[in-house]
């Protein structure tokens, strides 16, 4: 049981209670004692707007055409054939043969209409989204190099389309620290399956462990080995973490390591998260008003739950919330999935922006609502002569929609343009690492002054590019 206990109190928390040997060049700031701490609050490079970021993923991308990018157009040659300049040459996931094109569904629920002053363009599918829209700031023209899921997620979140280098949520605390010491600086909610990039898409890659995503989970321990081994009780843990921190106190006298002093810290971490974690997962205590507009559940699993504990995080200081909901991957049964899907997170992404606003938070907290990629204006699916419940659209990497929200971004615009069937830019291209650069820059961090040294070269999540959109950037946003 011993074994055990060491085992668990050392290398437990998905390795968040010991961090990696920290390279020389590694930002760590240090604690009142003077000691090395890699996740003490460290100054940005110029003044931020967002202190924290709660960051959306879709998997397997929802259609933006049918949400946001209103073409008519497209309706005008809904189920002609698609023209061979579109087809001939070009690479799809799925797609095989020449297909025809898809409008958006002439259904009463599927309609897309402009809303508030801003004028926004949002599908009836998402009716508590468009009460927001004037929070909301388009970008119509986002790109990405991937057709694929697992590579696409990895170019996303990571800047590279293979495994190996570190996530954003990554890049951010390591560059600015957490001002919550008994959380993790970086935490991972997931509901549905996990996406196709796996635990990669929130890992810290070549960075110090201690800069992964932690994931959180509704049911059972919130955090893997959280609780005490059975028959060990919180007072024989603490004696545990008191006798290892004495030999690392003997060890870093003797060898003068400073992550010695990180390891001591993260078992302290490790202790306090026994009583914060719990608190925070318990979500029972929240007015009846604030589950009525989110739609949670109290001890069930669901995206309004994760939405919620997303406000309950940043309102405690962590600096980056990634949210995960799996099941966009629309390739059939359009018709039936997508309504379903948008009614899980519609109401809970809306009653979000509302509370962090009602709140103080919405100004420092950057809201992105992103996918790996969009989807085809063409039918992909049996019978696409006509609308049925089987049809679908194939993967599309050359333009698609995300939007962003508060922590320093110009509520109610919309930035960049599609053609008019919605199947390449017409104007304004940006490219992931463009969009990645710009929440960098938003957080007070100059994405190419980012850098790590891995194997003989300065590395960033941007890699060799990116360029900050400023058109989307407040005007009250400005560096000082």
């Amino acid at each position: 049981m011993r074994r055990e206990l060491f085992q668990r109190v050392g290398c437990g928390l998905g390795g968040f209670a010991l961090a990696e040997l920290l390279r020389d060049d590694l930002r760590a700031g240090t604690d009142a004692a003077g000691r090395c701490d890699p996740l003490a609050v460290r100054p940005p490079h110029f003044r931020p707007r967002a202190k924290s970021v709660i960051y959306i993923h879709l998997v397997g991308a929802p259609s933006h055409l049918d949400l946001f990018d209103a073409k008519p157009e497209l309706q005008k040659h809904h189920g002609e054939p698609c023209p061979e300049e579109l087809f001939e040459g070009k690479q799809f996931a799925f797609i095989r043969s020449r297909p025809r094109m898809l409008g958006t569904p002439k259904l009463r629920r599927f309609r897309l209409r402009r809303c508030g002053e801003s004028g926004a363009t949002i599908s009836d599918l998402m009716p508590h989204l468009q009460k927001v829209a004037d929070e909301l700031c388009f970008i119509k023209s986002l790109h990405t190099n991937e057709f694929n899921h697992g590579p696409a997620q990895m170019l996303l979140l990571s800047g590279f389309a293979r495994f190996g280098r570190p996530s954003i949520g990554s890049w951010v605390t390591y560059g600015l620290g957490t001002e919550n010491r008994n959380l993790p600086g970086f935490v991972v909610l997931i509901t549905g399956l996990v996406l196709g990039a796996g635990s990669p898409a929130w890992g810290s890659g070549f960075l110090p462990t201690v800069y992964q995503g932690i994931e959180f989970r509704s049911q059972g321990d919130p955090v893997l080995f959280l609780s005490n081994p059975r028959g060990v009780d919180r007072e024989t843990r603490r004696r545990v973490i008191d006798t290892t921190r004495q030999l690392n106190q003997a060890a870093l006298a003797d060898v003068g390591d400073p992550e010695i002093a990180t390891r001591i810290d993260q078992y302290e971490m490790a202790f306090r998260m026994q009583s914060s974690v719990p608190e925070l997962m318990s979500i029972d205590g929240e007015p009846p008003e604030i589950h009525a507009m989110y739609g949670t559940q109290p001890g069930k699993t669901s995206f309004a739950n994760n939405c919620l504990l997303a406000r309950r995080l940043v309102e405690r200081g962590v600096r980056f919330v990634q949210l995960f909901d799996q099941g966009w991957d629309m390739h059939n049964g359009l018709l039936t999935r997508l309504p379903k899907k948008c009614k899980e997170v519609d109401r809970p992404i809306a009653a979000l922006i509302r509370d962090l606003k009602q709140r103080g938070l919405l100004d420092e907290t950057l809201v992105v609502w992103s996918s790996e990629f969009g989807r085809t204006p063409m039918a992909q699916g049996k019978n696409s002569l006509g609308i049925s419940a089987a049809v679908g659209r194939d993967h599309h990497r050359d333009a698609y929609t995300v939007w962003l929200a508060g922590g320093g971004v110009t509520p109610g615009c919309s930035y960049g343009a599609t053609d008019d069937i919605g199947y390449s830019i017409a104007e304004n291209p940006v490219h992931v690492h463009d969009l990645n650069a710009t929440i960098l820059h938003l957080l007070g961090l100059d994405h190419e002054r980012l850098t790590f040294r891995y194997q003989g070269r300065q590395y960033r999540l941007t890699d060799i590019h990116g360029n900050v959109v400023h058109d989307i950037i407040s005007n009250n946003a400005a560096e000082s």
